[in-house]
């Protein structure tokens, strides 16, 4: 985990800046306007992408604003130029998946993820842009799914963590029919700066709930229990060191315009006096494999790798996360090279505790 890839692992793409939703939480500017991403773009990240995805399993990950407001025609036309050899994924309200659009994903064998967080009485901050709940809708868009046989993911936004809640949302996301579930504690991130300090005691009783819940019915992979207990299984293996890549993955996002920002796509959209608009390139006129060797020399770029280095020397969990994420740095501390946030205390230090504190509750007694 040290300096930045050359090749990422996943290529994360905007088709367009609009959103039908308007969710209380969301971070994403420019939400209301319809920017989409020229073909141009996806042709000139297409021709780095074919030798990456020649050596290896790769992915692209159509991301919005809503992926689907871009049109099937206009998202057909940006697929088009990556052939055959990547993974297509969508993140999706689902409010707009009918039959048509379940007939688009299987034609390009697109890996669909759906964003809901629960039932009804869960969803009141997902909203449409009238204000009106959009939860009738995302149903509709999950039945759809589920009439076509197309497996998906799920991915939930927890905002006020209680006792029986994460019962209540995985015994709800097995009756949903997703494979694959991830929780986000919500973030104060972009344009939602809502608070997210939490009570230490109800985040990680949170966690350690979902364990038991999911450990009574493991059916759905969940993402942050099983990543959480690799961990555990690889730290009394004495392996704990393999888990992390020796250099972290640069996880590129490619803007509507073609801009380039690296690490976190939550910084995209924004700009700073002291770092600008935090792009290191933009394909259009310089290569993707060029932006991503450089890398390395935009500004904020070094100042976080700079926080990573102070949280590997100062930090009990590093090996568990790796040093954390820019836009969280940036958005809770105003610039990149500070340690602990929030975030860090909600979604990896309490979630590893209440993995530990699950398995202390639950271990068997002595013979």
């Amino acid at each position: 985990m040290r300096g930045i890839a050359a090749v990422p692992s996943y290529v994360v793409m905007q088709p367009t800046t609009l959103c039908n939703l308007d969710c209380v939480y969301c971070y994403l500017p420019l939400r209301a306007v319809d920017q989409r991403m020229p073909v141009a773009v996806a042709e000139a990240v297409a021709t780095a992408v074919r030798p990456w995805a020649a050596s290896g399993r790769f992915s692209v990950v159509w991301h919005g604003g809503e992926p689907l407001a871009a049109g099937r025609e206009h998202l057909a036309a940006l697929l088009a130029p990556f052939g055959p050899a990547v993974e297509h994924h969508v993140q999706t309200n689902a409010t707009l998946i009918d039959d048509a659009w379940c007939a688009f994903f299987v034609e390009h064998g697109i890996r669909v993820s759906v964003s809901v967080d629960g039932p009804r009485a869960r969803n009141g901050e997902r909203v449409t842009r009238g204000g009106r709940p959009a939860y009738d809708r995302i149903l509709t868009g999950v039945a759809a799914l589920r009439r076509h046989g197309l497996p998906f993911s799920a991915l939930a936004v927890v905002s006020r963590p209680e006792p029986g809640l994460a019962t209540e949302l995985y015994d709800y996301f097995l009756d949903l029919g997703c494979d694959v579930l991830g929780i986000n504690i919500e973030e104060t991130e972009g344009v939602n700066i809502r608070t997210n300090a939490r009570d230490a005691a109800s985040v990680t009783g949170f966690w350690a709930e979902l364990v038991g819940a999911w450990r009574r019915d493991p059916r759905i992979h969940l993402r942050e229990v099983e990543w959480s207990l690799r961990y555990a299984g690889a730290v009394l293996a004495g392996t704990a060191d393999d888990l992390l890549p020796r250099r972290l993955d640069p996880i590129p996002t490619v803007g509507h315009d073609g801009s380039v920002v690296v690490l976190s796509p939550e910084l995209a959209g924004f700009s700073d006096p002291r770092y600008g608009d935090f792009s290191s390139g933009n394909v259009l006129t310089t290569p993707l494999a060029e932006i991503l060797s450089g890398a390395g020399r935009t500004p904020w770029v070094g100042e976080f790798l700079t926080g990573v280095e102070a949280c590997r020397s100062s930090c009990p969990y590093f090996g568990f996360c790796g040093g954390g994420h820019a836009a969280n740095r940036y958005f809770e501390l105003g610039r990149f090279d500070g340690t602990e946030t929030e975030h860090c205390r909600n979604s990896k230090i309490r979630l590893l505790e209440g993995v530990l504190e699950h398995a202390r509750d639950h271990e068997s007694p002595a013979a």
